[in-house]
């Protein structure tokens, strides 16, 4: 089972993606951390007003709509501006159903940030800054993610599947940003 994790994770990470197709982040860097876990940080400019970016991260029972990988909202409460949001998240390379829990909140100035409140994951900590550009038609997004999940999984094996999701991730919210914005 672990060599066939390590084939399909090394088949991805040496196939040459980007020869095919264009990142849909300004800059994109996946890190293992030298204490456990993977942090990524990305740029990502979207071509629609901040509040559009906004209204879509902020959609909690579409959030399975804005990832590749499969993932359901299992229960969903919002209470005071917090929304716990209770995941299950299912990965090609990774067996199982995982599950992650998190509170997110909207911040004042533009974006959002979410934390781990419980599930298959030691850390996660997830915030999106929004800010207008471009003659405030556009919106630059500062992306951080850090991501311990609680498995056997080896966390290069995480870095790889991470980067891959999240050029997806970015690209769904492009698409979907100016489907909203053409409305």
């Amino acid at each position: 089972m672990l060599l066939r994790l390590f084939a399909g994770a090394l088949f991805m990470a040496l196939w040459p993606w980007g020869a095919f197709a264009a990142s849909d982040a300004e800059s994109l860097d996946v890190k293992v951390e030298s204490g456990g876990g993977v942090r990524a940080t990305a740029r990502v400019l979207f071509p629609a007003k901040p509040d559009v970016i906004q209204s879509l991260l902020a959609d909690y029972p579409r959030w399975p709509e804005l990832f590749a990988v499969h993932l359901r909202v299992a229960d969903l409460n919002i209470h005071d501006g917090v929304a716990t949001i209770d995941l299950r998240i299912t990965y090609g390379l990774i067996p199982g159903e995982h599950r992650l829990v998190t509170d997110s909140r909207i911040l004042p100035d533009g974006g959002l940030v979410t934390a781990l409140k419980g599930g298959d994951f030691k850390r996660y900590h997830r915030v999106w800054k929004l800010r207008a550009t471009g003659e405030g038609h556009q919106t630059s997004a500062d992306f951080e993610l850090t991501v311990e999940h609680d498995s056997q999984t080896p966390d290069w094996l995480i870095a790889v599947i991470m980067r891959q999701e999240l050029e997806a991730h970015f690209r769904i919210v492009k698409q979907k940003a100016l489907e909203q914005s053409r409305k």
